[in-house]
């Protein structure tokens, strides 16, 4: 929320506080300023300097003797003599031959640095003397581009008529814009009202005025039936408040510069008078309104008032919203119709048949409240973010209604030359009981921990509207010595206030909280307790890590179309363990469903990075949601149960772009099958890991190993099946990936770190020797590699697949797996007469085992 300073000062004087220290105790006070644009000021991206921008009135526009679209402006800028312009301002050549005019306008002398008007973008440019066309030239006249007041070039700014003459032009429209990052749902700092009632408490500043003033200057007075609209509210729970004013013989035309600054500088984009006088009374005083042209308003069927009933839609019923889009509404949604149907969504947007127009001449003016779930719910269901929406979904308060509605008044009859109808409708069934707090002012020194004058927690109370009576002692649960007691009648803006300890919460912040005392906790502090499970997971990561793969995180909610994705088969449903989890109130269709496997976030990642890079190599550690088909007792009471996840995916040149082309081949199977390997070292479940051939719709049918530890499975490592990779628009060249499933991993890690024992270091040098087997084409080399190591054990420690062969030397169906063997004895060296008594061994049972036999035999 962007408000500029100087519509602060407005109701409060918060000019002699310097920037940042205004800054500073609003965000202690907790309105968070995130940012401050300065215009004009030292601070500014252009100063205007304060001798050279000024302001300055034209007195006289006369023909250029030498150009035909120029003229010659004569200026009285405050100096002894008055100064000749040469411009091409459009307003200013159409008054070409005239004299004895008044136009305040911003004027330059040489010297002063502004923005080229006739330049794109933003480009410095320092005001220099020079002859144009023939005629001498050391200042200009200014336009809002050249200022960087405006993104575009149009013509010359023009200045209140009352402005003063040789003023520095920065105390004329310099300003500071802070921008505030308001959290939770505080409606009534949703405004400048606000703020300055806020800064008033803070600085001790008294309000210059107050917003209910408007209603007393107009003498406005309130009826449930006016005399020129029929008002009825069919569902006050979603409507507590509704009130019409008739504002006749408006004028549409462009604001006041004053008014357009104010707005734009606050980020709304200024229409006409009505248009902008409604956005500015909301942006003043956080109550929407919406002007409805008169006319455009019908009566009931078969009356001659024009009718205004709040009613919810009827399911299905569409109106044209003045953004053009047709919508269409449910049952639960709010509209505002006449007697021929809906003119408005409550509280969200007005309709497209009954916005003000040019020739608009009478306007309904609607100032309602609403209820605040309501809305966020229809703003939600609508997919439509509107200023008015963002106020009513943190709640507004009611009694505002009618008080923005005198204000907007009051601003048109000024501005539109409007007559205003001084009785206007207003319909209040919801209307709140005061809310009365009985408070003890001791409370705030036991809470805060420090002492609080009572008439310093008066004042600040009373700065804040509430209003204190000092009563009898009463008795207040839990607060025995509770002292003088005061009866607190909470304002009707301060939804949120409804317990003594907020208003110890109030005292607090305008207090100060760089005035509480710095202390230390008498208390020991509780000890530090270990979290195991997110110990596993960093271990986890450090090591995935350390393999020289990036670590990244996606979105938990995903397309529901790209699990069909993960299947070769469109055709075919892709199994996945329990029930998807749908989102009924979904930002988008493609965040509509919590993920059921990790792949589809890990291949759109792939998918994005793969647009600037060339080599992808990521993991994600997660988790994955679906509903329980049986229950569960280890699942959450949601019947969601949230497993955690491992993918691994590489893709692109195993080296990098600095190698050989020769050097620079993708990534494959195997590389995916080292780190899985290196992870499982790492977690010492090598020797208890088996691999297996294993197919998954998503994976190369052929490309595809399923994993178990102790014989839980793990999950699958392969290649991406083409057609899915097609699927996902990724290129044509190997993507293999894990999906792991990181419980079972870690189980498992955890029950190998129980049984780890620490093995004896051999003093003595290992034996090499290669052994080559001729097995069948179906048996996996896992197998032989473990028949292997266990008839050599312990002598034997370790056994590596370097070489697969098939061909006419081992005939059809077999194949030859040459194992690298190292051959150790903890107790001895091993001779050859040792070595040549373990091979046979060895040969002998995987003879027997597995029906191998030696290659060259």
């Amino acid at each position: 929320m962007r408000i500029p300073l100087s519509w602060l000062n407005d109701y409060v004087n918060v000019k002699d506080i310097p920037i940042n220290e205004l800054r500073s105790r609003l965000d202690l006070a907790g309105l968070e300023v995130e940012a401050i644009e300065a215009i004009g000021y030292p601070e500014a991206e252009l100063p205007w300097d304060s001798d050279k921008v000024l302001t300055a009135e034209v007195l006289a526009v006369q023909p250029h003797p030498d150009a035909d679209r120029l003229v010659l402006a004569e200026v009285n800028y405050g100096g002894a003599e008055n100064e000749i312009v040469v411009t091409g301002a459009p307003s200013l050549y159409a008054r070409k031959g005239e004299s004895g005019l008044h136009l305040k306008v911003a004027f330059a002398w040489e010297g002063a640095t502004l923005y080229d008007g006739h330049k794109e973008g933003w480009s410095k440019a320092k005001l220099k003397p020079t002859k144009i066309r023939g005629v001498p030239s050391r200042a200009m006249v200014c336009s809002e581009k050249e200022l960087g007041l405006a993104e575009e070039q149009t013509d010359i700014i023009y200045l209140p008529d009352d402005t003063p003459v040789g003023m520095p032009l920065v105390e004329v429209l310099g300003d500071y814009i802070l921008d505030f990052q308001i959290k939770g749902p505080f409606g009534h700092l949703q405004s400048v009202y606000g703020v300055a009632r806020e800064m008033a408490a803070i600085f001790r500043r008294p309000l210059k005025r107050t917003p209910v003033e408007a209603v007393q200057r107009l003498g406005l007075r309130v009826v449930e039936q006016p005399d020129f609209v029929d008002l009825e509210i069919a569902d006050p729970d979603l409507c507590p408040r509704y009130t019409a004013t008739m504002i006749r013989g408006v004028q549409i035309r462009p604001s006041p510069l004053w008014m357009q600054m104010r707005l734009s500088r606050a980020g709304m984009r200024p229409i006409n008078n009505v248009v902008d006088i409604t956005n500015y009374v909301m942006l003043e005083l956080g109550q929407p309104l919406h002007a409805f042209d008169y006319a455009d308003i019908r009566p009931r069927q078969g009356e001659t008032q024009p009718a205004i009933i709040v009613r919810r839609a009827a399911e299905g019923e569409q109106m044209a919203t003045l953004d053009g889009e047709l919508r269409t509404y449910d049952g639960e949604m709010l509209l505002i119709t006449d007697g021929g149907g809906p003119v408005g969504i409550g509280g969200v947007m007005g309709g497209l048949d009954s916005e003000v127009k040019d020739d608009t001449q009478d306007i309904l003016l609607e100032a309602a409240n609403f209820n605040f779930i309501n809305i966020r719910r229809t703003c939600q269901m609508l997919k439509l973010t509107t200023e008015a929406g963002a106020r009513f979904g943190k709640r507004v308060d009611p009694e505002l209604a009618l008080v923005a509605a005198a204000r907007a008044a009051e601003l048109m009859a000024e501005l539109a030359g409007a007559r205003i109808n001084t009785v206007a409708g207003d319909l209040y069934p919801g209307k709140p009981e005061p809310r009365i707090i009985h408070y003890s002012p001791a409370l705030a020194d036991r809470v805060l921990g420090l002492s609080i004058p009572p008439e310093d927690q008066l004042r600040i109370l009373a700065s804040l509207e509430f209003r204190v009576e000092v009563t009898e002692s009463l008795p207040i649960p839990g607060d025995p010595d509770q002292g003088d007691v005061w009866r607190v009648t909470v304002p009707s803006y301060r939804l949120d206030v409804s317990l003594p300890v907020d208003l110890v919460e109030e005292i607090g912040r305008i207090w100060g909280y760089d005035h509480f005392p710095v202390t230390l906790i008498e208390e020991e502090l509780p000890p530090l307790r270990r979290n195991v499970s997110l110990e596993e997971e960093n271990h986890v990561r450090d090591i995935l890590a350390g393999l020289g793969l990036d670590e990244v995180i996606t979105y938990s909610l995903i397309d529901p179309e790209d699990e069909a994705r993960l299947h070769s088969d469109p055709a075919a449903t892709l199994e996945l363990p329990g029930e998807r989890v749908l989102l009924k109130n979904y930002l988008a269709p493609e965040r509509s469903q919590m993920r059921r496997t990790m792949l589809p976030g890990a291949l759109r990642t792939a998918w994005s990075n793969l647009r600037f890079l060339e080599r992808i190599a990521i993991f994600e550690v997660g988790h994955v949601y679906f509903q329980m088909r049986e229950p569960d007792a280890d699942a959450p009471d949601t019947g969601v149960d949230e497993p955690r996840r491992l993918y691994v995916l590489l893709t692109g040149p195993r080296q990098g772009r600095w190698y050989a082309p020769t050097d620079r081949e993708m990534m494959d199977y195997f590389d995916l099958k080292g780190i899985a390997e290196a992870l499982l070292r790492s977690l010492a479940l090598e020797d208890k890991a088996q691999w297996a051939k294993g197919q998954h719709p998503a994976f190369h049918p052929g490309r595809c190993a399923v994993v178990t530890v102790n014989e839980q499975p793990l999950g699958v490592v392969g290649e991406l099946h083409p057609l899915v990779r097609e699927a996902f628009d990724l290129p044509q060249q190997p993507v293999v990936l894990l999906e792991w499933d990181l419980d079972a991993l870690l189980d498992a890690a955890r029950q190998a770190d129980a049984e780890k024992k620490i093995g004896t270091i051999s003093n003595y040098p290992p034996v090499y020797e290669d052994l080559a087997l001729v097995v069948d084409e179906s048996l996996p080399a896992a197998e032989v590699q473990r028949a292997i190591l266990d008839a050599g054990r312990p002598l034997v420690t370790q056994a590596l697949l370097f070489d697969v062969y098939r061909g006419e030397q081992v005939g059809a169906g077999r194949k030859s797996l040459a194992f690298a063997l190292t051959y150790q004895s903890p107790g001895k060296p091993l001779d050859e007469r040792d070595v040549a008594k373990l091979r046979e061994r060895v040969i002998k049972l995987v003879q027997k085992q597995l029906n191998a036999t030696l290659r060259g035999a």
